[in-house]
């Protein structure tokens, strides 16, 4: 059992609390602790900074040590702006918090903010540099993209979105031949009612620009392992497996080898991340699919390749694709 010591006086918080002025002014007033919240010691202004109103995170503001204090690397200022929400960060400048500071991969909130949906949330100070040319034409990139794709909105599909080739190239690499058209009607009109193991073999094929997407609606086929070390070879590739258990669960494979594998594309940049890693996290927030789409240079017009019809149904030659 959590006491209320060990929580900081923060007990029975929901996300949704943080939005309860009355509430938290109440509980500061009673001695919650502005610096601490939970048992690991996480910071309650950080978690108002992404969760909850401007008038929380003004009272919160006033009443800690440091505004810019830091948890995992970040201030509740880059919280607020990875969050979208301008007018915690608004809040917070005004408390004191600094738009410049330099955090994660050499990124500050204000810079950060410049390639989001509110470039004018603060001035930028003489001296700053400002985006690149080429971060700019990402951020722009990012929100047609992400409009494309908008309302993708279900679990348990896989996709493999790879540069530089066509759909009839990752059939010839995959050495996949076309699926029968009443086998595919049949998984088409209840994909769940089928036993997984008896559906993974079929899978749609879409040339797109920049390259292609390989997908399969209703199952994870096209993020194994095998098939990324077959379709990247002299390229790149993304994969996808939107787990309705876990979570996004992504992968990159370079010119056949495998260098990354349970990633998280659509989350939150960490300490370890590059400047160019910090952009797509925050450019493709809470978008796996545009994230995968963006990483493997793909330029989308509609969801099409995602959603279908695809440009082919193809069934996969048989083999172990989980051992590459």
């Amino acid at each position: 059992m959590v006491t209320a010591r060990e929580d900081g006086g923060w007990s029975g918080m929901t996300w949704q609390g943080w939005e309860d002025h009355d509430d938290i002014r109440r509980r500061l007033e009673q001695g919650a602790d502005p610096e601490r919240w939970g048992r690991g010691g996480r910071r309650p202004l950080h978690r108002a900074a992404a969760h909850g109103s401007p008038e929380v995170v003004a009272e919160l503001a006033r009443r800690v040590a440091d505004v810019d204090a830091l948890e995992d690397g970040t201030t509740a200022l880059w919280e607020a702006v990875m969050c979208d929400h301008p007018d915690n960060a608004r809040a917070l400048a005004a408390a004191g918090a600094d738009p410049w500071r330099p955090l994660l991969g050499g990124w500050s909130p204000g810079r950060l903010s410049l390639a989001g949906p509110t470039p004018d949330l603060f001035s930028l100070p003489p001296g700053e540099p400002g985006l690149t040319d080429a971060q700019r034409a990402a951020a722009e990139e990012g929100r047609r993209l992400t409009d494309v794709l908008t309302g993708i909105d279900h679990d348990g599909f896989g996709l493999a979105c790879v540069a530089g080739i066509d759909a009839e190239e990752a059939v010839s690499r995959l050495e996949a031949t076309p699926a029968d058209e009443a086998e595919v009607a049949e998984i088409l009109d209840d994909p769940y009612a089928c036993d997984l193991d008896e559906t993974l073999h079929i899978v749609g094929v879409t040339t797109v620009p920049g390259g292609c997407v390989v997908a399969q609606p209703w199952g994870y086929a096209p993020s194994m392992p095998g098939i990324h070390t077959r379709l990247s070879r002299g390229t790149i590739s993304y994969g996808l497996y939107a787990n309705p258990k876990s979570g996004n669960q992504g992968s990159i494979t370079r010119d056949g080898v495998i260098e990354g594998w349970d990633l998280h594309p659509g989350g939150a940049p960490d300490e370890e991340s590059s400047a160019e890693e910090v952009l797509s996290s925050y450019l493709f927030r809470h978008d796996a699919v545009a994230y995968a789409c963006a990483w493997a240079g793909l330029r989308l017009t509609d969801a099409r390749a995602i959603v279908g019809p695809p440009d082919a149904w193809v069934e996969l030659a048989k083999r172990d694709y989980w051992n590459a």
